[in-house]
């Protein structure tokens, strides 16, 4: 078979996505590959037909137990033999899943990073022909990414215990050049063939709120999604407790998941995600890793995350099938405060000496001042983000809150200058909170113990909202003429160029963007089918039919057909096999195992579609 067959046939696609025929060419071709390609684009398919065109076995390398479970079950209804290698099994079942390795019976098998050094499996791996290694999640083994992960600098001495290297083929959704440049060193990459299709998910809408009760607003966002699967992330195990007992009292099919439930807990938790029992999931960063769920119409963060991979990762778990879906971050001042706290008692790098501890989180603490200007910048939120992973944008996309929020401009150029002159006069020794709480005319211990209320700017801005004097503050650092320096606790200094503008008084006028009292309209997304584009009936019939199959099948419904596929076949309304093997996302196997009973469910609207005319 081609490429090409192996994709219509299995994967029921007639083209390749954007990066994924290059980067397959180079694999068959010899050659290492690194791929940058953002989550829902398409990677496992880059390394899952090479697997199946070359003559030996192809390990993928990944630390997410969800992730192997979700391709080993979506591979085997494909028909391709697979298996996974991680802690979720039993040792006789590990031993089990080797044995038949050893034998032949697999063409893909996933293993977890830990396990490559382990007798057991060197033993499999030092007889067995290889002749792919994938490395999946990629980002994880570089010091300067966001998810550093000890156990993956054994994938390179794994690579050199072995008779005959392989072809190693690494992806990653999310990273910066300097991340990219250290993977490729640390892997052992020999002059990979690089490839970066582009982070932007033009399906999904960006929006940041600041708003003065978080419950209140989630709640709002909720209802306009009520039937839909979404994700809501919280920072702490307490919120997610909270806000999952918040919504099941509200009437919403909601579960939680983070790691202080047991491994049953979890499992069971997600599962019922999964198979759209509890269709929102309210979750720790601790879920979503290997989430294949097409069919997630929303991701809300209730706190903001530490960094933008994390945010990006987490909110590109949205809108997987390409069909539109939101993504809002709710943001407050403690955020940042709970994020510094994270930072400087983060527990998850044992491994690290001191040294190299003190780079990691001098590294966060950067990640976490670019992740809060995100939530403070007036340009294109859809750009910032780009722009961030050094990709080009334009300065418009028309799919975010700054781009189709309703907003005005507010004259705040005696604030701006306040901010300047309060800096200056106290020497930039001092953190943004205790420089505000002065402005504002506090009488907190600290404004006093610093001296802060003898100043000629004291009590300047008494009565401002904070948020408000927040977002001109993150204005002056956004035009550089304030900064932060100095980890963990930073303090505000002032810029050459902003001492310039306070000696020679420069005549500025600052305007920050203010929401006007009525917010406009969100675009509509309800459903994954645009309206007019397919009759929600039918839809609803095939959903229901993929439910009762999936149940039948024991797996998640979306591994059966993605709501894409449904929505391709409500447009099409296939006949017969042929037609219906030109519906997107249905091959040969898939139509082996479902084809028939939705040709039969297609049929039945048609009868009722003519009766009724």
């Amino acid at each position: 078979m081609t490429k090409e067959e192996i994709l219509r046939q299995l994967y029921g696609y007639d083209s390749f996505r954007p990066g994924q025929e290059e980067l397959i060419e180079a694999v068959l071709g010899g050659r290492d590959v690194f791929g940058i390609m953002p989550t829902g684009a398409g990677k496992s398919v880059c390394y899952q037909v090479p697997a199946l065109l070359l003559p030996g076995i192809t390990l993928v390398v990944s630390p997410l137990i969800s992730l192997m479970k979700d391709q080993v079950t979506a591979l085997n209804q494909m028909g391709v033999h697979a298996a996974y290698l991680n802690s979720s099994l039993t040792m006789n079942q590990y031993l089990k899943a080797l044995q038949l390795a050893k034998r032949g019976q697999y063409k893909l098998i996933y293993v977890a990073p830990e396990r490559l050094l382990t007798e057991s499996f060197l033993d499999f791996a030092r007889f067995a022909d290889i002749s792919l290694l994938a490395v999946d999640e990629a980002h994880c083994v570089s010091q300067w990414g966001q998810d550093f992960r000890p156990s993956y600098l054994k994938i390179q001495e794994f690579v050199r215990m072995l008779p005959r290297r392989p072809v190693m083929a690494a992806y990653t959704a999310t990273a910066t050049r300097a991340v990219r440049d250290d993977c490729i060193a640390m892997l052992g990459l020999i002059n990979p063939f690089v490839k970066t299709t582009g982070f932007d998910r033009a399906n999904l809408y960006f929006e940041v709120r600041q708003p003065a009760d978080k419950d209140k607003e989630l709640l709002t966002i909720l209802d306009k999604h009520r039937e839909e699967s979404g994700i809501i992330y919280c920072a702490t195990r307490k919120n997610v407790e909270e806000i999952c007992d918040k919504l099941i009292r509200e009437g919403y099919r909601a579960t939680r998941y983070h790691a202080g439930l047991t491994d049953a807990e979890r499992a069971r938790n997600q599962e019922d995600f999964l198979y759209d029992v509890s269709p929102v999931m309210v979750a720790t960063n601790a879920f979503g890793m290997g989430i294949d769920k097409s069919n997630v119409r929303y991701v809300v963060h209730y706190n903001m995350p530490k960094n933008m991979e994390s945010y990006y990762q987490e909110a590109g778990r949205a809108g997987r099938d390409g069909e539109p879906a939101v993504c809002i971050l709710l943001y407050s001042g403690q955020d940042v405060v709970t994020n510094q706290y994270f930072i400087e008692h983060a527990r998850e790098n044992d491994e690290l000496d001191e040294h190299e501890l003190a780079i990691v989180k001098d590294q966060d603490h950067k990640r976490l001042r670019q992740m809060t200007a995100y939530c403070f910048t007036e340009d294109c939120l859809r750009s910032y983000i780009l722009r961030y992973f050094g990709e080009e944008a334009v300065e418009s996309c028309g799919n975010c809150g700054s781009c189709c929020g309703d907003f005005e401009a507010q004259d705040v150029t005696d604030s701006a200058m306040a901010l300047l002159r309060m800096v200056w006069e106290s020497g930039g020794r001092y953190g943004a909170q205790v420089l505000m709480d002065a402005l504002r005319g506090s009488s907190a211990q600290k404004v006093k113990q610093f001296g802060l209320d003898r100043l000629s700017g004291y009590g300047a801005l008494r009565g401002m909202p904070v948020h408000m004097l927040r977002k001109v503050l993150h204005k002056l650092y956004g035009m550089q003429l304030l900064k932060q320096q100095g980890d963990p606790y930073p303090v505000v200094k002032i810029t050459p160029e902003g001492k310039e503008l306070l000696l020679e008084e420069v005549p500025v006028r600052f305007t920050v963007q203010v929401e006007k009292k009525e917010k406009t309209a969100q675009k509509k997304t309800k459903g994954s089918m645009a309206a007019g584009e397919a009759e929600s009936s039918l839809f609803e019939a095939l959903r229901s039919l993929r439910m009762a199959l999936a149940r039948a099948q024991g797996v998640p419904p979306y591994l059966v057909f993605s709501d894409k596929t449904l929505t391709d076949m409500c447009r099409k309304l296939p006949e017969n096999k042929e037609e219906m093997l030109a519906v997107t996302g249905v091959g040969e196997k898939k139509f082996e195992l479902y084809g028939e009973s939705f040709l039969e469910e297609i049929q039945k609207y048609r009868e009722k579609d003519s009766a009724v005319e």
